[in-house]
């Protein structure tokens, strides 16, 4: 037998004689002290009793691994700076702190005999962790002197938290003259937002594997969202296959039927030469083309055109500098997170109403961590757009007289 596995054996073996003989000590000063003859019922009882108290007091290293929580305690509550919160939480202490406050109602939670609950503010810490670092799960573990299961745990308890208490009222419209105004000073009349979907790298299913296999031929799930001027999210949604087209889940989506029947924007609409033009948003060539929904022109394109696309093109770029501030902020995302393929949607929503936290908040977005995250893009390239053939005749019309108007304002 290894040494080691004896040295438990006999440590477990001690340890449960020293009980025994505890608790037969116990019993024995108990009935010295009582004169009054009991019935083996009650016997019984106190036996049990005594032997639940006297197990609660057991020293916990035979059954639990000795774990450290000074660095946490002590290092980073009491001795960071708000430049140390940020390169590691990605957030300012004040702005965390913040966020353990909205959570506190769902995330606290009561000692028990056998031992303390995790502080709020270390759950939190331990779930923006894991998701801000490429660390794994041991890593984090030691890092926060908890088991390695934990770390699991307290991911999911943390980021349905966050989508319980803060995601509708995080990710969400908020003042659409505002949005509006942004567009326009960028260059896009009565545009209410840019919509665009990203691939997140995941661990291969255990079911339908097929089904998650993008065109880049890596596992994926799909994040598609709405954003606004500033790349703040408007609407997400996620949990789709990597292998399912853009199009396709736009339209499968609460967000198209709310822009079809008119009711997600209010009701300004303006005119462009003699067409009159609703709230659009602004997509690439995977969507269709619709009245709400402009696309840039494909193919060979003469001045107009190209005037018009590039000018179409550079207030999307919003979208896109969302999608580098998100995955730059929570690198996990590209780190195939391990978890079953139904929790993996709770994580990614999580992370898009942190992003609208943290740019609400202000909080600085670093240089630094757009190189990692361009190193992981040409790891996990997105799948190229596959454009589709669908257009209506109302929507090419406003698309030609927003060109046509494009060409009038670069010519005075």
């Amino acid at each position: 037998m290894e040494p080691e596995l004896l040295r438990t054996l006999l440590m477990n073996v001690a340890s449960t004689s020293h009980l025994a003989v505890e608790l037969f000590l116990q019993l024995q000063s108990d009935s010295e002290e009582s004169d009054d003859i009991k019935s083996p019922d009650t016997y019984d009882a106190e036996l049990l009793v005594a032997f639940t108290e006297m197990l609660s007091t057991v020293e916990r290293r035979f059954w639990a691994r000795e774990t450290s929580t000074e660095w946490w305690d002590h290092i980073v509550l009491q001795a960071w700076d708000d430049e140390q919160w940020l390169q590691n939480f990605r957030m300012r202490k004040a702005t965390f702190m913040g966020l353990c406050a909205e959570l506190t109602p769902t995330l606290w939670c009561k000692d028990t005999r056998l031992r303390a609950a995790l502080p709020v503010e270390k759950r939190v810490a331990i779930a923006i962790w894991k998701l801000a670092t490429p660390d794994n799960y041991r890593s984090v573990a030691n890092q926060f002197g908890v088991g390695k299961s934990t770390i699991g745990i307290v991911l999911m308890q943390v980021c349905r938290a966050i989508n319980r208490m803060l995601l509708r009222r995080t990710v969400t419209l908020g003042n659409v003259q505002d949005v509006v105004d942004g567009f326009a000073q960028m260059g896009f009349p009565n545009c209410g937002g840019a919509i665009d979907g990203t691939h997140i790298p995941i661990l291969a299913p255990p079911h339908l594997a097929s089904e998650y296999i993008n065109w880049k031929r890596y596992f994926s799930m799909v994040l598609q969202v709405l954003v606004d001027h500033r790349g703040c999210f408007i609407d997400t949604n996620t949990g789709w296959p990597g292998k399912v087209h853009d199009a396709c889940i736009f339209q499968k989506s609460g967000l198209f039927r709310k822009l079809q029947a008119e009711t997600f924007f209010p009701d300004r609409k303006i005119t462009v030469r003699d067409v009159e033009m609703p709230i659009v948003i602004l997509e690439d060539p995977a969507y269709p083309l619709m009245p709400w929904l402009m696309k840039p022109y494909t193919g060979k394109l003469d001045r107009n055109k190209d005037q018009f696309t590039y000018g179409l093109s550079r207030c999307r770029m919003t979208v896109e500098c969302a999608f580098g501030h998100l995955k730059g902020r929570w690198r996990a995302l590209y780190g195939k997170p391990d978890l079953g393929e139904s929790s993996i949607p709770a994580v990614i929503s999580a992370c898009c109403t942190r992003h609208n936290i943290c740019e609400g908040k202000g909080e600085r977005f670093s240089q630094a961590w757009t190189s990692e995250v361009q190193r992981l893009e040409a790891e996990f390239a997105q799948p190229e757009s596959r454009a589709t053939r669908e257009a209506q005749h109302r929507a090419a019309r406003i698309r030609d007289a927003l060109r046509e108007e494009f060409e009038a304002e670069n010519q005075e």
